[in-house]
């Protein structure tokens, strides 16, 4: 791994922020780092507030959206809230449907089966909605590139209103709204909403039309916390404020479809990172292996016992897609080695009897070995179906747009995305892929990197540091968990090798012979060799409370090792 000290932020700005704040001056530090550089900047990243949300018509469309749920409601149409099958959508699906129900019965929900009709507007669900004579969809977390079946829906009289938070094309689809911050002409003070974000700013402006506050939609925000969590949009702004108070959602009085997933798991309280490895992948297991309608199901059930026996299916379906993602994966690997490509500048692999469920989380995995942008392909129709993720820094949706001449339809974002093509052009594709990558990546991006804020000697490690570090939460893209680096460390001499194959380390380390902290190196174990027999090296780490027998106490979290 590369490590990748941040600049020292400017020295003045340090220094008003530490007399301003009364802090030390490497807190300061990292504020400025973030972009915080006085008190007021700092309360509302310490002392977020829901007044600080944007005011939802600032949105381009929002009046006209309104506008047209209202006359909905009036002249008693039928009303379809449409989605995509994963977290943001599944979520944002069951927030604006339960919130129309609230005061209105003519609701229905619409998730796209992932193998049917595969990502986004489908045909099969516009002709569902003339089949039972809906007048209005509302299509959340997709729509924005849906110009033919927009139309299509218009030419049977049926208005569409669409929320989306992915790139637009050139064409916006001529719908009765286009609710997206993306948009060129959209002056949205916030770009970076997801799909469920986007359905809150909707909520919010209909609630207004109501007289609810902002503090009547709070118990809407542990979907919100959620979907921003799962659909690592930056943890900044708006996002920010969402997900602060939608996390206290999830622990004080979650929703009964939530508050059932929690329930499995033996733990008090919940961070956003609990919600990205518990709460998201249940929830998104459900689109993944059998419908997206469970999930929506399960986060709109009003009774609690009920709710359970959803959780425990859906629970199911997480552990049937941890098997069938850890096979397909091995498989992945052995074609790469197979084929002998191990030395490309990508990963491209197909076999087109693997579960299109999961090739996202299998892209991931293989990026954990081989640290390359990466594409998996599977059959899907008469079509073959990807998809796609990459490494920091370089973005894959670019990349993509280089290869349009051998792609029937993709979207995405920088990092993640989604296409098809047509199975004679696979060949074709992999090679322009390979050749679009080697000229526009830097080399360097083929090297993990490990971000460092600052170096820090273990004497500043105090319980009172880390109290402080925790008001940063919650972390995510733009406001990431902060990393340290120490250098000329040693083990006291009581280093070894932990769990299954003694694939991590546990170690004490000491610095100048004085502070000695507890510190635990997941998929270290091959390292033991550069800290064995009190040898100094240096550490990049983060810190974490360790709970154990009831006794809590301060413990780094090592990323990363290196000889001193």
């Amino acid at each position: 791994m590369r490590w990748t000290i941040k600049p020292k932020p400017d020295k003045a700005a340090i220094e008003l922020l530490q007399k301003g704040l009364q802090v030390e001056p490497y807190v300061a530090s990292l504020l400025v780092q973030r972009g915080i550089t006085d008190y007021d900047q700092a309360r509302l990243f310490f002392r977020p507030r829901l007044e600080d949300l944007h005011d939802p018509f600032l949105m381009k469309d929002m009046d006209k959206a309104v506008d047209r749920i209202e006359k909905a409601i009036s002249q008693n149409e039928n009303i379809l809230v449409y989605g995509d099958y994963d977290v943001d959508g599944t979520t944002a699906v069951a927030l604006v449907s339960s919130f129309l129900k609230n005061t209105y019965d003519q609701v229905a929900t619409y998730i796209p089966d992932r193998y049917d009709e595969g990502y986004g507007i489908s045909y099969k669900g516009i002709d569902f909605a003339h089949d039972n004579d809906f007048s209005l969809i509302i299509a959340l977390d997709c729509g924005i590139k849906a110009m033919d079946k927009v139309t299509y829906a218009k030419d049977m009289n049926i208005d569409f209103i669409i929320c989306d938070h992915h790139r637009p094309g050139e064409k916006i689809p001529e719908a009765v709204a286009v609710l997206d911050p993306k948009r060129n002409d959209c002056e949205y003070p916030y770009k970076e909403l997801c799909g469920c974000g986007v359905g809150f700013k909707l909520i919010q402006a209909l609630g207004s039309k109501s007289n609810l506050s902002i503090d009547d939609l709070t118990s809407y925000l542990d979907l919100v916390a959620t979907a921003i969590a799962a659909d690592i949009v930056p943890m900044t702004g708006e996002n920010r404020v969402l997900a602060y108070f939608g996390l206290q959602v999830i622990n004080g009085s979650p929703r009964n479809g939530i508050k059932a997933i929690l329930k499995q798991v033996n733990k008090s309280s919940f961070t956003i990172t609990d919600v990205v490895f518990i709460i998201a992948p249940r929830i998104n297991a459900a689109g993944r292996m059998k419908h997206g309608n469970y999930a929506v199901t399960l986060l709109t059930e009003s009774n609690f016992d009920q709710a359970t026996q959803y959780a425990s299916e859906i629970d199911q379906f997480n552990t049937e897609r941890r098997d069938t993602d850890k096979q397909i994966t091995e498989e992945a690997l052995l074609q790469i080695e197979e084929n002998q490509e191990q030395d490309r500048m990508t990963t491209v692999v197909y076999n087109e009897h693997w579960h299109k469920g999961v090739i996202g989380i299998v892209a991931s995995r293989l990026i954990e070995t081989y640290y390359r942008p990466t594409l998996v392909f599977t059959k899907s129709g008469d079509k073959l179906a990807a998809s796609a993720r990459s490494v920091r820094g370089f973005d894959v949706y670019n990349a993509l747009e280089g290869c349009s001449e051998f792609i029937e339809q993709f979207g995405g974002h920088k990092y993640a995305a989604g296409l098809t093509l047509d199975p004679k052009n696979y060949g074709q594709f992999k090679n322009k892929f390979e050749s679009v990558v080697e000229k526009t990546i830097d080399p360097s991006m083929l090297i993990p990197e490990i971000v460092i804020d600052m170096e820090l000697s273990l004497d500043q490690v105090t319980p009172k540091f880390y109290r402080i570090l925790s008001q940063f939460a919650p972390f995510g893209p733009g406001n990431m968990t902060p990393v340290f680096m120490a250098q000329s460390v040693k083990d006291t001499g009581y280093v070894k090798c932990v769990g299954e194959d003694d694939k991590h380390l546990k170690l004490t380390l000491t610095q100048n012979g004085t502070s000695k902290y507890g510190a635990i190196g997941f998929n270290l174990g091959h390292k033991k060799g550069l800290v064995e027999n009190r040898k100094p090296f240096k550490v990049a780490f983060t810190l974490d409370e360790n709970h154990w027998n009831g006794n809590v106490s301060l413990q780094l979290k090592i990323k990363d090792i290196k000889n001193q």
